[in-house]
Parts: C-alpha cells; structure tokens; sequence
C-alpha cells in the first residue's frame, strides 16, 4: 500500500511539472510569433531607392504650365500670345485630354515612380499653373473639375490678395479640393541671381507663407523662367523642398529631382498643336 501511495504521488509531481513546463511554453511562443511578424513587416515596407542616372532613365511624365488662361487679340504682343490661352482654349484642351485617356497626377505621385517605381495610371499627365493669376481658379480649376483633374499652383507670394491674382481664400479652396500649391519666390526674381539674404526671401518665407495658408506642407518650387543653377539646388534642398520644376531644358544629371521638365503650352497653337506638342516634348 505504501507503495501504491509512493507512485500516485511521485505521478503527480511529474504531471505538474509537464503542465507547468507546457504553461512557460505558451507563455513564450506568442512572443516568437511577434517578432517574426515585425521581422516580416519590416521587410514588406522597404522600397527601393533609384539613384540619379536610374530617375533619368525613367519615361518622363508629360507636365503642361500654362500662366495666363484670357483672351487676346491679334495685336497682342508676341510674349502675351505664348504666355496667354484663351478661355475656350483652354477648355477644349482638358477635354482633348480627356477624351484621349489622359490621368492626372500630382507630385508625390512623381516622386514615388521616379525615387521608388510606384504604379501610375495609364497615361500620366500633371497640369501646373505658373504666377498666381486669378483666372488660373475661376477658369482653370473649374474647367479642370468638370473632368476630375488636379493640378498643381505654383504662387509668387507678393501677388496674393492684389486685383486680378489669387487670394488667400482660393489658395487654401484650391488645397483644400485636392489640388497641390507649390512654391514660385516671392517676387518672381530669376534664381541665378541671388545672394545673401535672398534666399531666405524667396525660398523660405514663401514656403512659410503658403503653409499657413494652406495648413499642409509646401514642399515643390517652380523656377522663374524656368532658369536654374547649381547654387540655387543647393539652396532649394536646404529649404526642405522635395522637387523643383524647370522648363523643357536639360536636366541636371546630379540631381535630376531638382531640375523636373514641363512644356510651356502656347497661347498660338490650336488643340491638335498642344496635343502634339506634348508628345514629342516627351517622348522618351
């Protein structure tokens, strides 16, 4: 009997030992899993990072400036008649587009495919406006919407609020409806010409500006005529923007980010002319 009584004991001390050895188990695997979970995530939200010459490479995504959207007779001016589209223009080229497929993109957009290869859509267009003309918001915007279209508002801060510009109100209406407002200077001085303070004065009080306006960050810049040097990149960089915009010139093979190609659209070419233009302009 003593030893009936030796064994049943002994057999429980054994089986509380196998579950609490099962319960310390239990315990620890959970956190096994949990690591190989962040293990796992960590891996699926690398990207790859393209470097200067693989961006250069990339197909280019045809970008359109346009400035001033009135009317103008033939007596006008030859700069007013390339700077100029008329309203009705205007609005047969978005349906042009339109009708031809066209998507519109913005800039974070752009900088995912060129840094990252992000996905597009099928025939990536991006409009931009140039100087802070009033008629960008009534005419452009609105034409725009009628076929879901964005576009990106590139605005001199001296202008905001004077007759016939862009007011404070249609800047943040502008963001607010998911259009990108970016960075033109202050005064629309060309870059090459600056120093000293300069750069403060056109770079960051401008980005500054429009953020407290718009209440979102500001982090694209349009060069004045499209003009651009080294030093202005440099510049631009340390002002926390993430690209720049020039026009259809070459672009810098350093920073080619910094130096984004866009086709001014001509106040003299009829719709078939600005469609064809924009294929040839990027074609690559």
């Amino acid at each position: 009997m003593k030893n009936y009584f030796a064994c049943l004991i002994l057999g429980l001390v054994i089986l509380e030992g196998c579950q609490s050895k099962a319960e310390e188990t239990n315990k620890e695997a959970p956190q096994q899993i949990t690591v190989v979970n962040e293990v796992d995530q960590k891996a699926e939200v690398q990207k790859v990072t393209n470097d200067a010459a693989t961006i250069l490479s990339k197909k280019e995504v045809p970008i359109l400036c346009y400035h001033n959207i009135k009317n103008f007779d033939a007596s006008a001016g030859p700069m007013t008649k390339v700077y100029t589209v008329k309203p009705a223009d205007f609005a047969a080229q978005m349906k042009a587009l339109s009708e031809a497929g066209y998507h519109t993109i913005l800039p974070a957009q752009l900088y995912e495919y060129l840094v990252h290869d992000g996905p597009l859509p099928s025939k990536p267009i991006m409009i931009t406006f140039d100087d802070t003309r009033g008629e960008q918001y009534t005419i452009g915007a609105a034409e725009m919407e009628k076929y879901g279209f964005k576009g990106v508002f590139f605005v001199m801060t001296v202008s905001i609020n004077r007759p016939n510009y862009l007011t404070k109100e249609e800047i943040k209406k502008l963001s607010d409806t998911g259009n990108v407002i970016g960075a033109h200077t202050w005064d629309h001085h060309m870059v090459t010409k600056y120093s000293g303070d300069d750069w403060n004065t056109q770079l960051v009080k401008p980005k500054a500006k429009l953020e407290e306006i718009t209440g979102t960050p500001v982090t694209y810049f349009a060069y004045p005529f499209g003009l651009w040097n080294k030093a202005a990149i440099v510049e631009i960089k340390k002002s926390d923007y993430e690209m720049a915009f020039i026009l259809s010139t070459k672009r810098d093979s350093i920073d080619p980010l910094y130096t984004i190609r866009r086709m001014i659209v001509s106040g003299t070419w009829n719709t078939e002319g600005m469609m064809k233009a924009t294929a040839s302009t990027f074609n690559k």
